[in-house]
């Protein structure tokens, strides 16, 4: 598997094989997986957040509901 260097990048690399280009900076690939890693665990806090939101509003849409039948009761 020979791999020649891309011009103007000198980081990048061409497999001559498949020919596919190979980033060959480590450091850059491993600031990638953290900011990945941070935005992934962003999406799932905002997600879980959305859904602490949803089940907050259903507790409220049920305690009105049995407060609109509680009054119902003592109007009786």
């Amino acid at each position: 598997m020979t791999k020649l260097k891309v011009k103007e990048y000198p980081e990048l690399k061409r497999d001559t094989f498949s020919n596919g280009v190979i980033n060959s900076n480590i450091r850059a690939y491993n600031e990638y997986k953290i900011v990945s890693a941070r935005i992934q665990a962003r999406e799932k806090q905002g997600d879980e957040i959305r859904s602490a939101i949803k089940e907050i509003n259903n507790l409220k849409a049920e305690l009105r509901e049995i407060k609109e039948l509680i009054k119902g009761l003592g109007n009786k």
